[in-house]
């Protein structure tokens, strides 16, 4: 058992009660913001290459682009063009996500609604949905080992790479109290989700915590922090893009990755 997690979890358990109606009060003042548009498109940088890069992005809301209106300029959208350029190569992207799903939902319910393709890498957003429902690190290791294994098992040798877990303590619409339960909650699972995917050949977790002041000095952006939001809970056109840029930057840092792709042209 995570110490950490037994630990909070102890003193947890008599806030539950305070929390569960917190977050009520949170779901009904936050607008309900649909999924983004748009669920494949490509890249075009040159005409060289026979065949472009096809990236599948799957996961829960952040990948589904709530809070913009296309996925063109959402995430996925965002780091096919990047990685395009950082490349130089044509890219095509495909996105399968939903807003609300575990990580078991999306082995369960989305994997399998994947068309029989080919696909150079996968990229997946999870963790916010897990947290949320308080699921425990070690259910959650073992959910997220039996993903790898769905996806593996359909798209063989083709690179996984998992993206940095959600900033729940930086969402402007939660309260102090769900910020320290879920955002603790979240970076455990962040570091369970670190262990198994270096158990794994060819998966990666780019695992960087996630702040707005790390983000506003990095990327020297002139903005507030909540420009970063589109409704105090998902992410804005700005940060989808930020953080695409972010994703990109490190497969184009990581040899292993870059070479896999390097050896497509």
């Amino acid at each position: 058992m995570n110490l950490r997690f037994l630990l909070g979890a102890l003193i947890s358990i008599p806030l539950l009660p305070l929390m569960y109606y917190q977050g009520k009060r949170i779901i009904a003042s936050v607008p309900k913001l649909p999924e983004a548009k748009g669920l494949a498109g490509s890249f075009q940088i040159n005409e060289k290459n026979e065949r472009p890069i096809k990236i599948i992005s799957i996961g829960e809301s952040t990948i589904a682009g709530v809070g913009v209106e296309t996925h063109e300029e959402g995430f996925t959208g965002t780091l096919a063009k990047e990685i395009s350029k950082l490349l130089d190569f044509n890219v095509d992207w495909r996105v399968y996500a939903r807003s609300g799903y575990t990580a078991k939902r999306v082995e369960y319910k989305l994997i399998p609604k994947i068309s029989k393709c080919r696909a150079d890498l996968i990229i997946v957003g999870l963790g916010g949905n897990d947290a949320f429902t308080l699921n425990r690190p070690t259910k959650w290791k073992n959910e997220i080992d039996s993903l790898i294994k769905s996806i593996k098992t359909k798209f063989p040798g083709t690179v996984i790479i998992f993206c940095n877990m959600p900033p729940i303590k930086e969402f402007p619409a939660f309260t102090s109290l769900i910020k320290f339960i879920v955002g603790n909650l979240v970076e455990i699972l962040g570091e369970e989700l670190k262990a198994v995917a270096t158990d794994h050949e060819n998966v990666f977790y780019f695992g960087d915590k996630i702040t707005l002041s790390g983000w506003i000095e990095k990327f020297q952006l002139k903005k507030k922090k909540e420009d970063f939001f589109s409704d105090g809970v998902h992410p804005s056109k700005l940060t989808y893009q930020t953080w695409a840029k972010y994703i990109a930057r490190e497969i184009f840092r990581t040899e292993k990755i870059k070479n896999a792709l390097n050896q497509l042209s």
